[in-house]
């Protein structure tokens, strides 16, 4: 069965993520590009809408734990993946960000 990382992120409160969700939506589109490219299946990106507020969602499948862990070795040495990276370090709209792994049921 494939597995689906799930990267889930805190972001800032509602007023200043509102402020910042254009830089949250490049930093989405930049892993549109790089993901794909090395090796990884982006099923999306969510933004926090209602409800709770401080809740980003990036969902990215692979066939198997071992495909992400060679993923990830690519993201290290990846130059574009470090800068977008870098880009959310310096805007400041991660918080707080965890890994979790799912299997799809449907």
């Amino acid at each position: 069965m494939p597995a689906q990382a799930c990267r889930r992120w805190a972001t800032a409160q509602s007023h200043r993520f509102q402020r910042q969700r254009k830089c949250v939506r490049r930093y989405a589109d930049n892993w549109g590009r790089i993901i794909p490219r090395l090796g990884g299946r982006l099923l999306g990106y969510f933004l926090p809408l209602e409800g709770t507020n401080y809740e980003a969602w990036g969902l990215v499948g692979f066939d198997s734990l071992g495909e992400y862990e060679a993923y990830r070795a690519r993201l290290r040495a990846d130059g574009e993946a470090q800068d977008n990276l870098a880009f959310a370090q310096q805007q400041r709209f991660i918080l707080r960000e965890e890994r979790t792994f799912t299997e799809a049921v449907l």
